[in-house]
């Protein structure tokens, strides 16, 4: 399968913009189905990003953000909700 063709980071970047995306739709109260219909996506494809099993087309990746009323840029450095996603250990207050 590709994933080993890939650094651990390039895989692990994956899994984070999937998460993203599939953290983004579930605050829109969307499934999978109404996303990837928003997209004109397969909802295949919209489970292949979420769960980072494949490398994603670029062209789906803009439609999915589309989709989701942003734009990729903001997907892929967006921070994920909740437990440290906040500032950084060092400039929290107490």
């Amino acid at each position: 399968m590709p994933h080993h063709d890939h650094p651990p980071w390039v895989r692990e970047e994956r899994r984070r913009l999937g998460a993203r995306i599939r953290e983004r739709r579930m605050r829109q109260n969307l499934t999978q189905e109404e996303l990837a219909h928003r997209a004109g996506v397969s909802r295949d494809t919209v489970q292949r990003i979420e769960y980072a099993t494949n490398n994603p087309r670029l062209t789906d990746l803009l439609r999915v953000a589309r989709a989701l009323e942003t734009k990729l840029a903001d997907l892929l450095e967006e921070r994920l909700a909740g437990p440290g996603s906040g500032p950084s250990a060092g400039d929290s207050a107490e």
